[in-house]
């Protein structure tokens, strides 16, 4: 990009009539974060990757004339969509499969072999946690405050938000967000390969392009990416 990441200005893009997303930042690895505006309650998709990363999405928030989401919905367990939870306003909503996954991850950062690695570089976490975090001590996990097995549903006032469970390659806790009342799916990293092994397991994927293609949505919305229509997704699907 020619400049260091703190000085691009991620923009908030209003998507529909009630659904925007906060842009992903790929030199932080930082996801897309997305919000839904209800009339009684908001929710947001993502808990992004630190306190900056959940500051600088509810000021655009703020300068959108958006209210702070009363939820914020998590599509699965890793660091970049999680580690932001403890500095969110409102409740955090998860699997339960997420927040067994996120037991295991405190559980590791209270091993202080553990945390040498991590701040070493040598661990998956640690290349982006260096420049997100100036230290250790300043990584906290929680856990959600509402935790769900395989479906839940949001009616937020005007618009709903569902929560679905889905068999996908990249981790075995994955959570689409759909918002039929606008036509919008948010996957987080569904699609992507397995972060440990960088496999695909075809099944899987297959599976959930099924699912993908079974869903009335006009806007398909990945963690890492631009908001897509549901017929680039596939197309784009096609020729993985």
């Amino acid at each position: 990009y020619g400049l260091g990441w703190r000085e691009v200005a991620m923009a908030l893009v209003r998507l529909t009539d009630r659904v925007s997303c906060f842009e992903h930042q790929p030199q932080l690895d930082r996801p897309m974060l997305g919000h839904v505006r209800g009339d009684r309650f908001s929710l947001a998709v993502d808990a992004g990757f630190s306190p900056a990363h959940v500051r600088e999405f509810d000021e655009a928030l703020r300068g959108a004339g958006l209210r702070a989401p009363d939820f914020t919905a998590i599509t699965h367990w890793h660091w970049d969509h999680t580690f932001g939870m403890h500095s969110v306003t409102g409740a955090t909503v998860a699997s339960r499969e997420t927040n067994a996954k996120l037991r295991e991850v405190q559980a590791e950062l209270a091993d202080p072999k553990f945390v040498d690695a991590l701040w070493e570089g040598s661990n998956a976490f640690g290349p982006v946690l260096l420049e997100e975090y100036s230290s250790p001590e300043d990584v906290v996990i929680d856990t959600a405050d509402i935790e769900f097995e395989d479906r839940i549903v949001f009616d937020l006032g005007g618009v709903s938000a569902e929560l679905s469970r889905v068999e996908a390659p990249h981790t075995d806790d994955s959570v689409l967000v759909f918002v039929p009342d606008e036509g919008a799916l948010f996957l987080g990293d569904s699609i992507c390969e397995d972060y440990e092994t960088g496999d695909l397991d075809r099944a899987k994927f297959e599976s959930l392009v099924g699912v993908i293609q079974g869903i009335d949505c006009e806007y398909c919305l990945l963690g890492h990416d631009v908001p897509l229509t549901k017929k680039e997704l596939l197309g784009y699907l096609a020729t993985v």
